[in-house]
């Protein structure tokens, strides 16, 4: 990035695109300046369906964050969903290298070729492997070992969860954020539920084993942490638009109209239904305004949200795993703040729901109420992954700098050199 002190995060998403612009303070904290979000009309379930809708939508989104923060923008973390992403766990062996077993001590680059080997999978040829995550490693007969760097082996397994995507769809999403005059850090795209991940996910959670649903607009991304370490990542098609035009059909309503009563008056779980109030919708084409019972509207969104809450949980009972999710289940994205789905959420699983918002572990400042919500946890995400990233390149570049500098500094100067000559010279 040209702008060092900025990290970007841009999540592109079936309904919404969103830009969170944060500023890294005197102390290297992170302190969002600028939030900009734009109506996505070019996706559907993920995917690009119209390059110049999305390019429109993206201009629009990254011009509101930046009019925000006063800054200017050129390039930006990008996430990539959606139906077309896969996971699937792998494992690779090497040995260490080494001539004496006391020699054989696990360096950076036993550990970037034991992944290498675990990314060493087949498939298709048109899909692409977009992140390898390290799971945990064995060093000879030891497993269960977060970081072996340092430790004396003779052979080291790790345990990778990779995750895969759509060729075609990958390379378009990166179009378009390079038609719309920025560049995507890398060259590469982060997966949103990860990301979200980082946002509203507690380490605790993650060690005890917890279930992540990213409710987005088109399709709901499940993404399973167990031991600390992502486990399994899977979509389910379905989302908070399915909700939209069920209210939409049923009450032959506008979606437009349809969508501000789901975000203003529906919910999901029975008890909220406090008092049975009408729900006043515009008439069209000048007819008179409509009224809708309240419990009308609850009878249409609740089988939708089972429908998606069932699905999920037919794929986590399918992964077959040695104990329970402790941590229980998180839901976030935009469809969670639906009334009553932490509840009905909770009655499916029958476990512990909470709902996710980017909260103040995150070490993040000039987070206001406004987009302290779930709409925002995948682009507040982002900037949290690749603030991560770019500091630990910046480590990288740091250490393979410092035994150059520390060779050179116990070098023999110049003049040194010289007063050394010339008194050899004259004895």
């Amino acid at each position: 990035m040209v702008n060092e002190d900025l990290v970007v995060g841009l999540d592109i998403g079936t309904t919404k695109v969103c830009v969170v612009i944060a500023e890294r303070n005197e102390k290297g904290i992170l302190e969002i300046t600028g939030v900009g979000v734009s109506p996505s009309t070019g996706m559907r379930k993920g995917v690009v369906v119209n390059i110049e809708a999305v390019i429109k939508s993206i201009i629009e989104a990254i011009e509101a964050a930046e009019m925000m923060s006063g800054r200017e923008l050129n390039a930006c973390w990008t996430g990539i969903g959606g139906s077309h992403i896969e996971g699937i766990n792998s494992r690779g062996v090497v040995a260490i290298a080494g001539q004496k077993r006391e020699n054989r001590e696990i360096s950076k680059d036993d550990m970037t070729r034991v992944i290498e080997a675990a990314r060493a999978v087949v498939i298709p040829l048109d899909r692409q492997i977009i992140q390898t995550i390290p799971q945990s490693y064995t060093v000879d007969d030891h497993p269960g070992i977060k970081d072996p760097l340092g430790m004396i082996g003779v052979r080291l397994e790790s345990e990778v969860h990779i995750i895969t995507s759509s060729a075609t769809s990958a390379e378009n999403l990166l179009r378009c954020v390079n038609r719309a005059g920025f560049k995507a850090n890398n060259s590469l795209l982060l997966l949103q539920v990860l990301a979200a991940g980082r946002a509203v996910l507690t380490p605790e959670e993650r060690d005890l084993g917890v279930a992540l649903l990213d409710m987005g607009g088109g399709t709901t991304d499940v993404l399973v942490y167990y031991d600390g370490a992502p486990y399994s990542t899977f979509t389910i098609p379905v989302g908070g638009v399915e909700v939209t035009k069920d209210i939409s059909t049923i009450k032959s309503i506008s979606i437009e109209v349809a969508e501000k009563i789901k975000q203003e008056s529906a919910c999901c779980w029975e008890p909220l239904l406090e008092y049975d109030e009408d729900i006043l919708v515009p008439g069209m084409g000048g007819r008179p305004p409509l009224a809708i019972p309240r419990s009308h509207v609850y009878a249409i969104v609740r089988p939708r949200m089972e429908e998606i809450f069932d699905l999920v949980k037919q794929k986590l009972d399918c992964l077959g795993l040695p104990r329970p999710l402790s941590g229980g289940i998180v839901i976030t994205g935009g469809a969670a703040a639906l009334a009553g789905a932490v509840e009905l959420a909770g009655e499916i699983f029958k476990m512990p729901v909470r709902l996710g918002m980017p909260i103040h572990f995150a070490n993040l400042g000039g987070l206001i109420d406004e987009y302290r919500a779930p709409a925002y946890a995948t682009a507040i995400g982002l900037t949290l992954e690749g603030d991560r990233r770019e500091k630990d390149e910046a480590s990288e570049r740091e250490t393979s700098v410092r035994p150059l500098l520390s060779t050179a500094k116990n070098a023999p100067g110049f003049l040194s050199r010289l007063k050394n000559w010339i008194w050899d010279g004259l004895f």
